[in-house]
């Protein structure tokens, strides 16, 4: 009767990344040049953070010892001209005898993925170039694909963190009767004030809070789309409902010390306008990040803005802003 012994399943936080390459390839301009695309901050918070948590190891590291083998993400980075290099080597003998000609030859086909090589769960992305120019070529179109790759399948992640405690039913239903929408609410959210046209859910932890605005508004022009529209709303509301306990208080956009920045999107088939950026409070010394949507519902023609914002002290913000926009994505018209 043979035995066998079980996979180990991968493990590892959202947007950590372990790149395999080569020592003298990482330290220099190949590795300065993957650095400067996939550590680059994310946008936008009050204090830098990167797109992607780096932790490099080599070839020979990784093979070695087992323990650096049950990581979730990795990408493998290679020159494939380097006869001597154990980064290409492990490239071209992960593609396959069928792909190895083809990394050769066509310049084209310089990336692909793979899954679970050492353990269940993992994603591997493989990037490789024919010379070190060629390398670096290859960082700078990839790059927006293969984060996407890897934010895709950090997904999982975010939404069993963002869900840990389950949903929130009831709040739930209340917005369906509220604001004509659905939306799956973590289920640690509480409803802080709701006057009719304004929601406001809140949690708070010992290290976070974390806040939802829900606004709904009638569409009355193209204005209301612009940076300065959008801005308007939302110090409207924070001015209306957020303070502290110092007299003269309220929230407001900080587009002085950060910009702005917004982008067109489709939210479940609906247009609107993303919105990032930074929020403090005016006579007091608090503030933090914020993801804002506003989404036109054309089957009614109301308006719908959903704003984020977190306050969190002395701690790392960009994870929390990624759980509240998988939130905002489960919003249905």
């Amino acid at each position: 009767m043979t035995k066998f012994e079980a996979r180990s399943v991968a493990f590892g936080s959202v947007n950590h990344m372990v790149v395999i390459a080569d020592d003298q390839l990482w330290e220099g301009v190949v590795g300065d040049t993957f650095r400067y695309y996939f550590s680059a901050a994310y946008p936008i918070l009050p204090q830098p953070e990167p797109v992607f948590d780096l932790r490099h190891w080599t070839p020979r590291e990784v093979t070695t010892e087992p323990i650096r083998q049950k990581k979730r993400t990795y990408l493998v980075l290679g020159d494939l001209s380097n006869e001597e290099s154990s980064a290409a080597k492990m490239i071209l003998e992960d593609l396959g005898e069928k792909n190895r000609g083809r990394a050769k030859t066509e310049k084209t086909f310089n990336s692909t993925m793979g899954k679970n090589k050492w353990a269940d769960g993992q994603t591997l992305v493989y990037l490789f170039g024919n010379s070190e120019e060629e390398l670096i070529d290859n960082i700078k179109a990839k790059y927006p694909a293969i984060s996407k790759r890897i934010n895709d399948s950090d997904i999982g992640i975010v939404e069993g963190t963002a869900y840990s405690s389950g949903e929130n039913v009831a709040l739930n239903k209340k917005i369906k009767e509220k604001m004509g929408v659905t939306m799956r609410v973590p289920g640690d959210y509480i409803l802080a004030i709701e006057d009719g046209e304004t929601m406001w859910l809140r949690e708070e932890t010992d290290f976070v809070s974390s806040n939802i605005f829900l606004h709904k508004m009638k569409y009355e022009s193209k204005e209301q789309f612009t940076k300065e529209g959008i801005k308007a709303i939302r110090d409207s509301l924070g001015k209306k409902f957020v303070s502290t306990d110092i007299e003269n208080t309220y929230m407001r956009t900080n587009d002085k010390d950060l910009p702005m920045l917004t982008k067109v999107v489709t939210l479940n088939g609906n247009y609107a306008i993303e919105v990032r950026g930074i929020w403090d409070i005016v006579n007091d010394f608090m503030g933090g990040p914020y993801i804002s949507y506003l989404i036109h519902n054309e089957k009614t023609n109301d308006l719908l803005f959903v704003d984020g914002f977190v306050h969190a002290p002395s701690k790392k913000k960009r994870n929390y802003i990624q759980q509240l926009e998988f939130v905002f994505g489960t919003i249905e018209m």
